[in-house]
């Protein structure tokens, strides 16, 4: 890339909270999907402790209330199950006013099974990316209100496993891979940041994407219960460890928030910079961003394929 990478002070061993510290976000409203588990807590707990009015946006509406109660200061909880696109429409139906910031933090991750969804897609596309999507479009009047909206979008390392498959979205011809789908969907994932930055420049609307590390939360759901031990494993041989869910909140917390990156669009960040484009997937595979995940001409394409998609 023609620009110069950003860097911050903070780094792979940054907290959330350290990365907040001294922001004050009084006044401004978030919503963070996914927010009844892992780095959805973590995200949520630094806005609401910096006095931002937050969101939580959840499939598991009781889990939501107990992290709510948890949180304290201004938290509410909201339904939504992103591989629905009507439950989007009710969720976007209720929200009223500005939106300062949308975390896209939700995520199903390498279900086992070739899945449809709700609405008719492959679960993991249907859920990290298009569910995401419909909720950021529908919500635009409410970001471009907030003049100066920013958007996070949770994506992968897991991106540089496959690019978007447009001509297959759903596997429909191809063999179903659980960790292929996964990727398809992280890319979709920068994809949509990097279409963001350039569709709504002029509406103060900024986008970015990340990776927040490795950390074992419920993400990993679908896989054998040995994948941890593995992580753990691999991370250590290449002298890399896991992270915790407070320090996989970290970069999330700093494009939702930070004014480090004030002005920042269409980039993908990891350990609290950003991160460099790579020419392959090596064989730890956790770092650097795919050139197809920042594609301009891909990430178009996406954008009209998705408004196809959601109708």
């Amino acid at each position: 890339m023609s620009q110069s990478l950003i860097t911050t002070p903070f780094g792979a061993d940054s907290t959330a909270a350290e990365v907040i510290d001294g922001v004050d976000l009084t006044g401004k409203r978030a919503i963070v999907t996914g927010a009844a588990s892992g780095i959805g807590v973590e995200t949520a707990r630094a806005l609401v402790n910096a006095g931002a009015e937050v969101t939580l946006a959840v499939r598991d509406v009781d889990a939501g209330r107990r992290v709510a109660a948890e949180l304290g200061g201004m938290t509410s909880v909201a339904p939504l199950d992103l591989s629905n696109l009507t439950s989007v429409d009710e969720f976007v139906a209720a929200w009223q006013g500005p939106l300062h910031i949308l975390v896209n933090n939700a995520g199903v991750m390498a279900v086992q099974e070739r899945t449809i969804s709700h609405s008719g897609f492959e679960l993991q596309f249907a859920t990290n990316h298009l569910g995401h999507f419909a909720l950021a479009v529908c919500l635009h009047e409410s970001l471009a209100a907030a003049e100066g909206a920013r958007i996070v979008s949770v994506s992968s390392s897991g991106h540089l496993r496959s690019p978007v498959v447009f001509d297959d979205i759903d596997f429909a011809f191809r063999e179903y891979d659980p960790f292929a789908a996964y990727g398809q969907s992280k890319t979709a994932n920068v994809l949509f940041a990097v279409e963001v930055s350039r569709r709504w420049a002029d509406d103060g609307i900024v986008a970015n994407a990340l990776m927040p590390g490795g950390i074992l939360t419920a993400l990993q759901r679908h896989l054998d219960p040995a994948f941890g031990a593995e992580s753990e494993e691999r991370f250590r041989a290449a002298g890399s460890r896991l992270k915790t869910p407070q320090q996989g909140a970290a970069t999330s917390v700093l494009l939702a928030a930070s004014p480090l990156v004030d002005g920042v669009a269409g980039r993908y960040f990891e350990d609290c910079r950003e991160a460099a484009v790579v020419d392959h997937r090596d064989d730890f595979g956790i770092h650097g961003v795919a050139p197809y995940a920042l594609d301009p001409d891909n990430a178009e394409r996406l954008w009209d394929l998705s408004l196809k998609l959601i109708g």
